[in-house]
C-alpha cells in the first residue's frame, strides 16, 4: 500500500491488536503500545502465513491489509496463550 504511511500502518495494527485483543479476552492485560506491537507482528506474520499458501499479498488494499494484521494477530495471541498458559 503506497499511500499509507508510517502513521497508517500504526492505526491499522493497532486497531488489528485491539480487536484480536478483544476477540482472544486478552484485552485486559494489553494496552495501546501492546494492541500497536501485536497487530504490526500479526501483520507480518499473517502475510507470511498467506504468501507460503500462494495468496498474494502485495497490493492487496486496505480492507485486505487489515485482515491479513487481524489474522494474524489472532494467531500470535492464541500461540501466546497456549505457550503461557494464561486462561
Amino acid at each position: 500500500m503506497l499511500g499509507l504511511g508510517f502513521i497508517g500502518w500504526i492505526v491499522i495494527g493497532g486497531l488489528a491488536g485491539w480487536i484480536a485483543s478483544k476477540f482472544m479476552g486478552t484485552d485486559a492485560q494489553m494496552g495501546i503500545p501492546l494492541n500497536i506491537v501485536v497487530g504490526i507482528v500479526g501483520g507480518l506474520l499473517g502475510g507470511f502465513l498467506l504468501s507460503l499458501i500462494g495468496v498474494d499479498v502485495e497490493g492487496a488494499g486496505i480492507i485486505f491489509s487489515f485482515l491479513t494484521a487481524l489474522l494474524g494477530a489472532v494467531i500470535l495471541l492464541f500461540v501466546v496463550k497456549a505457550v503461557t498458559g494464561r486462561r
